[in-house]
């Protein structure tokens, strides 16, 4: 089969699971990103050389474990007390753990970032392996989840408007870059990425932000202008920050000698490959809605 048609093939079938499962219902949405939380740990495992089962049961039982008890508290105390016939109370004080989570994943982004610009650095210990499966990994996914409950209840508006954002940064970079892109951005780990490419996919996200916040969220008349500055403001966290965990990753690539994370999708690489942006933003995204909502 034609290298193109692949691609084009396995993308689509990506996006329409990513929307359907965002759209059909809050489980399912959480359900798809648990099994792209397994899949991408397996991946990272393979790059970093961890063991695979052991870094799945870590991550994915502190993932079910943090959503059980942010969402569906009363349902999961009442599940256990029923089936163990106990009288426990998982009653948690959900601001101050997601500020714990929240504070963990931004140290071990900032390990990240510190990691990126460090050239000396051509393996990782075995202790910085698992803090970034905790924080650069399982974590992010969490916060995906979180930012699409917003403030209150469960909005798919808000997840599809960062992926939106997302795809139309990467796309517009990569289309920008290759047709007029002539200073590299970060040549000894990304050879491809040029500032043309990057300020390119800058201009045309905030752009999309400013379409999202018109045409798509649709807030009331009062807050049109507050929307507008919101939405192209996430779109310039998703260019920066998307872009340097898009650089993180191939910097992880490039240490371990493999051109992706992996082949689930032909033509594309890996979850982790598709991933690599939102979970750097996500948690970036997280904190900048925790000051929007203190600040208002």
């Amino acid at each position: 089969m034609n290298e193109t048609l692949k691609r084009t093939i396995s993308g689509a079938v990506y996006i329409a699971l990513l929307l359907t499962s965002i759209l059909f219902s809050t489980e399912s949405f959480i359900t798809l990103f648990g099994v792209f939380l397994i899949i991408t740990i397996y991946e990272f495992s393979n790059i970093v050389n961890l063991n695979k089962i052991f870094s799945i049961l870590f991550g994915i039982s502190i993932y079910a474990a943090i959503i059980l008890v942010s969402h569906y508290n009363k349902q999961t105390t009442a599940f256990i007390n029923d089936t163990f016939n106990s009288n426990i109370s998982l009653d948690t004080n959900i601001k101050q753990l997601d500020l714990i989570l929240l504070a963990v994943t931004i140290v071990v982004s900032i390990k990240c970032i510190i990691f990126l610009f460090y050239d000396s650095v051509q393996k990782v210990s075995t202790s910085s392996k698992y803090l970034y499966l905790l924080g650069y990994i399982t974590l992010p996914f969490v916060f995906i989840v979180k930012i699409s409950f917003g403030t209150n209840d469960y909005n798919p508006k808000i997840i599809l408007g960062l992926f939106v954002l997302i795809w139309t940064n990467d796309t517009f970079a990569y289309l920008v870059g290759k047709s007029m892109g002539k200073h590299k951005l970060f040549e000894r780990v990304s050879p491809k990425k040029t500032i043309e490419g990057f300020l390119g996919g800058v201009v045309f996200a905030a752009f999309a932000g400013f379409l999202i916040s018109k045409l798509y969220i649709q807030p009331k008349p009062e807050f049109s202008s507050k929307s507008i500055l919101i939405w192209t403001i996430i779109a310039l966290i998703v260019s920066l920050f998307g872009t340097i965990g898009d650089l993180i990753e191939s910097k992880f690539k490039r240490i371990a000698g493999v051109k992706d994370s992996g082949s689930i999708m032909p033509g594309h690489g890996g979850i982790l490959d598709r991933l690599d942006s939102v979970i750097f933003v996500a948690p970036i995204i997280f904190l900048f809605y925790q000051i929007l909502y203190y600040v208002s």
